[in-house]
């Protein structure tokens, strides 16, 4: 036995459990033994699979175990993982063997050092246990068991496991029996739960409320009885474990007394007309007392159904807001409704928002990359005269306003065609992000020298006619709004929301301010005197800061693929990719005929714009890809839903304040709070704290109702944070575009505290005239 196995069985306890389990682990044959789950190349679980017999007969039972050993502090799942985690499996091939359900000892609890998350499962080493027969047949020859067994192996960390177990046994004329084997399956099987009723005991459940009500605690009384009137032992350690229950999102109960335990639960908003009845396993007795385990299973009746008949489980359907409000509201109070968005500002106003919220768009991750890249080139010609950089600077500006002014024409085109658009709204259609990424990367590679164009600075740079210089700058513009439209800059959203719900002469003029905002920064350079001398002077680094640039390019490449496989898919991910490699041959291609003349040169050319158009034609089909649901960080921070406005309207008569994420997979902006803000401690405790609904309006792909849920709070695009009080759920909280830890706490407790249970019967005449600025 090696080291490491003997430190593993230390966790076991006992010097003879610790020879047994070395003995019969040893004894196993090497079909019958795997390990998995590398850590540091070192495997954190092992698997042995385990037969009661070394001989069996045809038509006789017999039992087979999978044995786990893991490294200390690891863990598997149960078959209710809990808050997380996945369930153990284990998929039987067994030819000439039927193998009967897995049977799950009692298992631990897990829980994070801030309480927020339970598991179940089992740590150390473990057995699930089945019984199998063998079939009727002539008893010469053998059977063959094989498990394959898939473990999510857990530390802070998981890592997948896949163990593949095969044990070949002998037929013959009688069952001979592996005693040490079966020793060892008896011991696991005590700590197996069996039927309450089976030992004679009476499990009943009595809740507090005679009906659930979704999304709502629950609680209750659940009783043991003892066979013949004897007392229930008593309890200690996490006793109970639940099953999944449909409906219920957790469950738990606490003891309070001799057979007696509170028990509290919580509904899920989905909860059905039935109600599921509790369901889970039992630990009575102590360490020092010895363990007995128990499944029980109890109702969770009786109950009444409005105009039903009594005994009859149902869930009570959440009111409507307005029912809420009118239970509520004093007779005669008026209830306060916001003014229209566009109400609160002038156009004056708009356009200063646009402007300096084009300004602060080249701080953004979307735009930055392209500001450096102009920034190169510009201190490549701030030796040059002022004229020309002069001229540069209103190209780059001119290709930003002309490619504004052109995005807003087509938001007035779709517009008028009867659709609602928003800000970064073609980031929703596949084709154009493999546009983007196409340009992106043939943006890199001429960064990388693959080819030339425009003021790169090579032998060719001489011969360039001065109007393909200008182009290029004006290039570099179109490109910087392009990559602009995902993000969401503070001010932008406001101002580019009143565009939006105004008239045309309005949308023109907000983008035009938004253009030259954006172009700002560039011509500062240009027009304020003495500025340019201070930027470094040219050299030899400059090429390698150019290449520099390419790589952050290359990188902003990868963000959008990340957006397509949102879009499209993996197999929309794969298609993008076969693209780009085709891209990057073109680019090559072109390099190569840039050093030829003649007929040798345009037919290069020509190769290269047919391996373009053909490749695109093969790859950029994606009409027929689903929609992919990426992961949410919202699930890390509280149970999070998809938004709809009945699922909203169901929390806030449930009395339950409500947090709304409008958001997209394309929208740096809204990642980045995803990432330092909502899934901050601080924001978690506050959602836990005040019970907060969460939930994610995802703008990834279109959905009309979100793109009209925007315009009514003014708003154009993605971020957008509301915060809705029960009191109050006609007048929500719009959080700032980028948000901190302390801003969302505050807005949640607020909310909270405008719930009419807080408040009393006035709470919505407080509430509205006082939420969210009170």
């Amino acid at each position: 036995m090696t080291h490491r196995q003997s430190k593993r069985l230390g966790s076991v306890g006992g010097i003879g459990l610790l020879l047994v389990a070395a003995v019969a682990w040893a004894d196993l044959p090497a079909s019958a033994v795997a390990s998995s789950a590398p850590d540091e190349g070192d495997p954190r679980i092992e698997g042995a699979l385990l037969v009661d017999a070394t001989q069996v007969k045809p038509g006789d039972s017999f039992r087979v175990g999978v044995r786990f050993r893991l490294d200390p502090g690891w863990h598997v799942y149960w078959k209710n993982p809990g808050d997380s985690g996945l369930e153990t499996e284990v998929a039987w091939d067994t030819p000439g063997v039927t193998v009967g359900p897995l049977q799950w000892p009692f298992p631990q609890t897990f829980r994070t050092s801030d309480g927020f998350i339970t598991t179940h499962g089992y740590d150390g080493e473990a057995i699930l246990v089945a019984d199998a027969k063998a079939v009727e047949g002539p008893a010469t020859g053998m059977v063959t068991v094989s498990a394959a067994v898939e473990a999510l192996v857990c530390e802070v960390h998981c890592i997948p496991a896949e163990l593949m177990l095969t044990r070949s046994i002998p037929l013959g004329p009688q069952t001979v029996r592996d005693a040490e084997t079966a020793a060892v399956l008896d011991a696991e099987l005590a700590k197996v739960p069996r039927p309450a009723q089976d030992s004679g005991h009476a499990a009943t459940l009595a809740l507090d409320a005679p009906q659930l009500t979704a999304g709502q605690d629950f609680t209750g009384t659940f009783t043991l009885t003892a066979p013949g009137g004897a007392a229930v032992p008593a309890v200690e350690g996490d006793f109970f474990v639940a099953d999944r229950i449909p409906g219920v999102a957790r469950v738990g109960l606490a003891s309070d007394g001799p057979g007696r335990f509170k028990l509290k639960g919580k509904a899920e908003p989905d909860v059905q007309a039935s109600a599921p009845g509790l369901t889970g396993v039992l630990r009575l007795g102590t360490a020092a007392t010895g363990y007995q385990y128990l499944e029980v299973t109890a109702p969770l009746a009786p109950m009444v159904a409005a105009g039903g008949a009594a005994g009859t489980p149902a869930a009570v359907k959440p009111p409507s807001v307005k029912d809420s409000i009118a239970a509520v509201k004093p007779v005669g109070a008026a209830i306060a409704t916001p003014p229209a968005a566009e109400s609160s500002m002038g156009l004056g106003l708009a356009l200063v928002f646009a402007f300096f919220g084009g300004a602060l768009l080249n701080l953004m991750p979307c735009v930055f990359p392209v500001l450096a890249l102009k920034a190169y080139g510009f201190t490549r010609m701030v030796q040059q005269e002022q004229g020309r950089v002069g001229a540069h600077a209103a190209a780059y500006a001119g290709g930003i306003i002309g490619t504004m002014l052109l995005l807003a024409g087509g938001v007035l085109a779709v517009r008028a065609g009867g659709a609602s658009v928003g800000w970064g709204f073609q980031f929703q259609e596949p084709l154009f992000v493999a546009g983007v990424c196409a340009v992106l990367v043939a943006f890199a590679l001429n960064l990388f020298g693959v080819f030339n164009v425009g003021l790169d600075g090579t032998a060719l740079a001489g011969k360039v006619d001065q109007s393909h210089g200008l182009m290029h700058s004006a290039g570099e513009g179109v490109l910087a709004v392009v990559l602009a439209t995902p993000c969401s800059a503070p001010l932008l959203g406001t101002a580019v929301g009143f565009a939006f719900a105004a008239g045309p002469l309005t949308v023109l003029a907000v983008f035009t301010a938004l253009g030259l905002g954006l172009a700002l920064p560039f011509c500062v350079l240009v027009l304020v005197p003495g500025l340019a001398k201070k930027l470094p002077k040219p050299g030899a680094w400059m090429e390698r800061f150019k290449q520099v640039l390419g790589f952050a390019l290359l990188a902003t490449t990868v963000w959008l693929v990340w957006v397509m496989g949102g879009l499209a898919g993996v197999d929309g991910m794969a298609r993008l990719l076969a693209f780009l490699v085709a891209v990057g041959l073109v680019t090559w291609l072109y390099g190569q005929g840039q050093a030829q003349d003649g007929v040798r040169k345009l037919a290069t050319v020509a190769v290269a714009a047919g391996v373009l158009v053909a490749s695109g034609l093969l790859t950029l089909r994606f009409e027929d890809e689903e929609p992919v649901a990426a992961p949410r960080l919202g699930s890390a921070v509280v149970q999070a839903q998809p938004w709809s406005s009945d699922a909203v309207n169901a929390a806030l008569a449930a009395g339950q304040p409500v947090f709304i994420d409008f958001t997209a997979d394309w929208c740096l902006t809204c990642k980045f709070n995803e990432r330092t803000v909502l899934a901050t401690d601080e924001v978690r405790d506050a959602f836990t704290k005040h019970q907060v609904a969460f939930f994610i309006a995802d703008w990834t792909r279109r959905d009309a109702s979100i793109t009209t849920k925007l315009a009514e709070h003014g708003r154009a695009g993605v971020p957008m944070y509301l915060v809705l009080s029960p009191g109050a759920p006609d007048t929500p909280e719009v959080l700032p575009e980028l948000l901190t830890p302390g801003v969302v706490a505050d807005a949640v407790k607020r909310a909270a505290e405008c719930a009419p249970s807080k408040l009393g019967s006035g709470a919505n005449v407080l509430c509205a005239a006082g939420f969210p600025n009170h």
